[in-house]
């Protein structure tokens, strides 16, 4: 098998030493080659490069990093398997709204597709920070272990399929050579949560302290500070689910699993039904008195068992679009895209082959 390992060497838990002993040992079972990313968007382009087959017949991709690191890889290979099938021989066109030249729904350019050429399987050697999405699929977070145990999954075959979100900002289609297509375009899949309004304003403010080592009470801090100074106000929202009246909420919580985060060794529940083999989860907030948003964060380090007069919450829905009055932050797997006022959420079932 030939694959293909993306290290972000700016990760948290990654060094040259774990670097070379990974590709060491991957190297022993497959043909590899190590690409180390430079700028934020590369491990998308080397990702989407593989699944495309510009790389050889690459069948694993396999991401060293933190959480965005992943987000990365899987949004690669999910937009270069579906530009594989609809740029290849007898592939469809692609079917646009005349006058927004928006993809419908369906065609072989929706973004919320499952691509008919299934791409590279995924694997993860945790390298950050929090690991949200290994640790979700029960990966150990120590790198070494979690080399030994890829060796193992690619040794015997062991794979498990998990249901991916996708979040569609709605901006018109980029070009095809745009590196970033995918962003571009305002489509992006996640593998674990997403969100508008408070908790991307949190992410906006540890991506803008950047130079700091993120940990638990630097997240604290930005939680704290986002809330009594939100840095976009806090505009109303409406929340539109299928067959349901429009609900004005002030922000809002996507899981593709659970838990939603980590908040150091501690998991922080918002959707406990959720995980990869079900629809989205929905958390939103019709209020955020101060009363209102310690219950929930309370609630949210103690089992996740939600209740109050001011929750929306949902843990296995199909899709789910969200309007706001005004431009607010919008994150997915801890990486601020940038704001928004419409964004849709819709699963993916059984999207990507994980190697576990």
């Amino acid at each position: 098998m030939r694959a293909v390992l993306v290290v972000n060497p700016q990760a948290t838990a990654t060094s040259p030493g774990g670097r070379d002993v990974l590709a060491h040992a991957l190297a022993s079972q497959v043909k590899l080659e190590v690409v180390e990313t430079e700028h934020r968007g590369h491990a998308m382009t080397v990702a989407r490069a593989a699944a495309r087959g510009e790389l050889g017949d690459v069948g694993l991709v396999v991401a060293h990093g933190g959480d965005g690191t992943v987000n990365e890889v899987v949004n690669g290979l999910m937009d270069g398997a579906g530009r594989a099938a609809r740029h290849g021989p007898g592939s469809l066109r692609d079917v646009r709204d005349h006058e927004t030249g928006r993809v419908l729904p369906g065609s072989p350019a929706d973004p919320g597709s499952l691509p008919p050429v299934p791409a590279p399987m995924l694997g993860v050697v945790p390298g950050g920070s929090a690991n949200v999405f290994a640790r979700a699929l029960g990966l150990p977070r120590d790198p070494v272990e979690a080399t030994h145990r890829l060796l193992h999954a690619v040794d015997t075959g062991s794979t498990r399929r998990v249901g991916l979100g996708i979040a569609d900002g709605g901006r018109a289609a980029a070009r095809a050579d745009d590196t970033s297509s995918a962003v571009a375009s305002g489509a992006r899949w996640f593998t674990f949560n997403a969100g508008l309004g408070w908790d991307a304003d949190v992410v906006a403010g540890v991506d803008a302290k950047r130079g700091k080592r993120t940990s638990p009470a630097l997240y604290a801090r930005t939680a704290v500070s986002a809330y009594l100074r939100p840095p976009h106000g806090r505009p109303a929202m409406s929340l539109e689910l299928p067959g349901e009246e429009p609900a004005d909420v002030r922000t809002v919580f996507v899981s593709n699993t659970d838990p939603w985060s980590y908040l150091g060794s501690r998991p922080v529940h918002l959707n406990t039904s959720s995980s990869f083999d079900t629809g989205l989860g929905l958390f939103a907030l019709r209020k955020m008195g101060t009363a209102t948003v310690l219950r929930h964060l309370r609630q949210a380090l103690h089992q996740g068992k939600h209740r109050g007069r001011r929750l929306i919450r949902e843990d296995d829905v199909s899709s789910v679009c969200v309007k706001a009055e005004k431009p607010v932050n919008f994150q997915v797997d801890g990486d601020l895209v940038g704001t928004r006022t419409r964004v849709e959420f819709r699963s993916v079932p059984r999207a990507l082959t994980v190697a576990v």
